[in-house]
């Protein structure tokens, strides 16, 4: 995979953590800030969306690139590795990181979700004045540390997204209107949403497919259908991704040896972990270490986690 030089200059540059996306990959998070670029590709095994309140930013994607302006909302499965290689000076952008098990609890054409997990990216300009407010108070309400508050925020975020179907909106790189259909199976999802309420609690332990089947009362390999058909994924790989999520920001704290990494992150063994590192990342662990500390040496660039 070969990603463009990014023009990232002296601007603060993001710093993938352990209290970061990378670094809790079954939480929803949500964010209202100037968005930093990113030193190289990173992935998180959240959907993202985000809403560009001022200014543009620039993304690349898996096989795709994508310029977002003020107004413009958009729609992307974070399991594929993502670069934000340039925002303006004047960028604010919106959002949240959306765990599997709040996706596939929202109601949206059955098309989108899996186009989504494929890579797609979906956005739409149809949005006002409303979301500009409405972001910045739910990002304030997910900080308040009310539980109330939160569980209205992010209920009205996941209301706010289903909304997008009713409105013009296109899938990059495939630039076509979809049609708004409702053909999605509500117990395809339910079973779905179970079984990542099941992971996202288990994820660090040896668990496997039976595992999870059971966990939802499904036949192991009909659970297995259902997933991949939902996710386009099969179930031990969207376990293999929670695990490099947090692996990915373990790898940035000095004292842990990539050993214990792997072994604190799931994997049972050093091979397994550098064989599934190497196939998302496209490098090593040691050598995603070593690169992302020259990026960040001190004096060089400023960090910033999210």
């Amino acid at each position: 995979m070969k990603w463009a030089e990014s023009k990232m200059g002296e601007r603060p540059i993001y710093q993938p953590g352990a209290s970061s996306v990378e670094g809790m990959p079954t939480a929803l998070q949500m964010f209202h800030n100037h968005p930093p670029v990113m030193a190289m590709p990173h992935w998180h095994a959240q959907v993202e969306v985000n809403y560009i309140v001022r200014g543009s930013v620039h993304y690349r994607m898996n096989d795709h690139a994508i310029r977002l302006n003020a107004g413009d909302m958009c729609l992307f499965w974070g399991g594929q590795p993502h670069q934000m290689d340039d925002s303006s000076d004047d960028s604010i952008y919106a959002g949240a990181h959306l765990p599997l098990v709040h996706f596939f609890r929202m109601r949206l054409p059955e098309t989108v979700p899996s186009r989504l997990m494929q890579g797609q990216t979906l956005v739409t300009s149809a949005t006002d004045a409303a979301d500009a407010e409405n972001f910045a108070r739910w990002f304030r309400y997910v900080r308040s540390g009310d539980p109330a508050k939160v569980e209205h925020a992010v209920s009205e975020l996941l209301l706010r997204i289903e909304r997008v179907c009713f409105e013009p909106f296109h899938m990059v790189p495939e630039s076509r209107d979809t049609p708004c259909i409702d053909q999605s199976s509500q117990q395809s999802s339910r079973a779905v949403a179970r079984m990542c309420d099941f992971i996202a609690a288990n994820f660090l332990q040896e668990i496997d497919s039976a595992d999870i089947s059971l966990s939802v009362n499904l036949h192991p390999k009909y659970a297995m259908s259902v997933f991949k058909k939902s996710t386009g994924m099969t179930l031990n790989s969207y376990v293999s991704l929670l695990r490099l999520s947090y692996a990915q920001a373990m790898l940035l704290k000095d004292e842990v040896n990539v050993l214990q990494v792997a072994m604190d992150s799931g994997f049972g063994s050093l091979s397994a972990f550098n064989k599934s590192f190497r196939n998302i990342a496209g490098m090593s662990p040691s050598d995603f270490r070593r690169d992302m500390r020259n990026v960040l040496q001190p004096g060089r660039t400023s960090t910033v986690s999210l």
